[in-house]
């Protein structure tokens, strides 16, 4: 299928970018749904909106090929009242006001991929999870993913295929956790966080990038994907593939209560680094998607090199 024009909303970030990069390559025009003002780059315009209201940004529906939605305040801060009111509302309202003007357009876009998370799944250090089987979990960040999900999956836009991205963390080199992790390791710090024994679901980016191509190219898929590497791998694992690869000898571990203590001064939660994550693309490898990083190693080769 060829892009002639992509529209992305809340394009601004890590996995924006590297979509940006991806499909400027191929010569596609893109629009990027922005908080930010507006401006003009190359082939890439960017539309300010509020992601909650109509404005002049419906007009670029018309004709597009693929709406890809990432917009969503980050989960990298503190549960508050205040945060986590604007983590839902940013995601829930921008889904929904998409959903409206898809729904309004005359030649409204042919796919609408719209950013979710593998978050959803419960905690896990035995059973994989999946499209099919996968146990939904509890607790905010799940509450956020199905609130998310739900909103999209009411989106009324007959004439528009949809997929939701139960994404993974992203692997890249510039941008995301790698570098964070790649200080940590240097600093000698790369040592195994909480127990260790938690799963860390993770994907390199030209996996995460060929993923949304398979699924904006097939015409037959739809619904919820799993966009994850096949080998989720232990957080102590990861962290030993992490200092051998930067050879680094020493990797101080972290307790449950230095990590609790730590969250607290940079403001984030220790959920990000101690859930469990065993996550799988059993649909993307049901349907023929083959890997081009199946494993860690092969991906933190290829990124830290």
């Amino acid at each position: 299928m060829k892009i002639n024009k992509l529209i992305l909303a809340g394009g601004t970030g890590f996995l924006g970018q590297a979509i940006i990069d991806r499909y400027t390559a191929q010569g596609t025009q893109i629009i990027v749904f922005t908080r930010g003002a507006g401006r003009k780059e190359k082939n890439v315009s960017y539309l300010h909106w509020d992601g909650k209201t109509f404005g002049d940004w419906t007009k670029e529906l018309e004709g597009a090929d693929v709406l890809i939605n990432l917009t969503g305040k980050s989960v990298d801060c503190r549960y508050n009242e205040k945060n986590k009111a604007e983590i839902i509302s940013s995601r829930v309202n921008a889904t929904k006001i998409l959903g409206e003007a898809i729904n309004k357009a005359e030649t409204p876009p042919k796919v609408w991929l719209n950013c979710a998370s593998a978050t959803i799944y419960g905690y896990s250090e035995d059973k994989f999870m999946d499209e099919f089987t996968g146990d939904i979990g509890t607790g905010f960040s799940v509450e956020v993913c199905k609130k998310w999900e739900q909103t999209f999956n009411e989106a009324i836009v007959p004439k528009t295929r949809k997929v939701a991205l139960r994404i993974s963390m992203v692997m890249g080199k510039n941008g995301g956790v790698l570098p964070v992790m790649t200080k940590l390791t240097k600093a000698g710090l790369g040592g195994k966080m909480g127990t260790g024994k938690q799963f860390v679901s993770w994907i390199h980016e030209e996996d995460f990038l060929n993923s949304l191509e398979w699924l904006i190219e097939n015409e037959n898929t739809n619904g919820a994907y799993n966009i994850a590497a096949p080998n989720p791998i232990t957080n102590k694992n990861f962290m030993i593939l992490m200092r051998k690869k930067l050879n680094v000898k020493i990797g101080l571990p972290a307790t449950k209560w230095m990590l609790e203590v730590g969250a607290f001064f940079i403001g984030t939660e220790t959920e990000l680094i101690l859930k469990s994550r065993k996550v799988v693309p059993t649909k993307l490898l049901n349907e023929g998607l083959v890997f081009k990083y199946p494993t860690l190693e092969q991906a933190l080769q290829n990124l830290l090199n």
